[in-house]
């Protein structure tokens, strides 16, 4: 099976896994650092120290790596202020509870939350798929009026609705079936998998309706001017 490469009004060759690792490598660094390192140092203390240390392991690591982006005068991503404010919230209220289960089922809220977000843009006619998309491709007015393009983000939109939604109902049954050491272990790698499937799907759909409406073109001998 040969792969299907597109080509761009510029005459770049465009692939579905091209798009892919583009968007894996550029989020990554982002993701490694207010999400897996922080997860990483929670469960190791959370094994050989107690979960007070785990508590204060990932705070200690959010705030630390925030703090080195102001002290250099560089932008702390977004997903790091989230990640920041996320945990600030999960700990206290965790500690002022003192329930554990609390701390792990408040993302739960959060995902949920996320996913009506979602359904409530596609409901009032600002797909938030939209903003997402001007992230990664530059779609012009014309672009985004057509049935096809709109089709796509009323669609895409939904599916990231129902990828929170299923992120948030599968922690949820992990915290409820799994010991505390194995919920946090799984819990990354299933929001994970189920993400990275998302992304596929959304590349995949994203580059068949370029390649109908005339976005990009099949040859890189042929290119199709992206604005009819």
């Amino acid at each position: 099976m040969t792969r299907r490469n597109l080509t761009t009004e510029g005459g770049e060759s465009v692939s579905k896994m091209g798009v892919f690792v583009a968007v894996v490598r550029r989020s990554a660094p982002a993701v490694i650092e207010a999400s897996l390192v922080p997860t990483a140092l929670f469960y190791t203390c959370l094994i050989f120290a107690g979960l007070g240390a785990a508590y204060v392991a990932a705070l200690v690591w959010v705030y630390a790596a925030a703090l080195s982006r102001l002290v250099r005068r560089r932008p702390v991503p977004p997903l790091l202020v989230l990640a920041s404010v996320g945990i600030t919230v999960r700990t206290t209220v965790a500690i002022l509870q003192g329930s554990s289960f609390i701390y792990f089922a408040q993302p739960v809220v959060g995902s949920m939350v996320v996913g009506v977000v979602f359904l409530v843009s596609v409901l009032i006619g600002r797909p938030l798929a939209q903003s997402m998309a001007l992230e990664f491709w530059p779609l012009t007015p014309d672009m985004q009026s057509r049935p096809g393009v709109v089709r796509l983000l009323k669609r895409l939109t939904i599916l990231w609705a129902a990828v929170n939604f299923t992120i948030g109902l599968a922690t949820l049954t992990l915290l409820l079936v799994l010991p505390l050491p194995a919920f946090v272990a799984v819990k990354q790698p299933v929001a994970w998998t189920i993400t990275l499937f998302a992304i596929a799907v959304t590349i995949d759909r994203s580059i068949r309706t370029a390649h109908r409406e005339g976005f990009v073109s099949d040859s890189a001998d042929q290119v199709v001017p992206a604005a009819a």
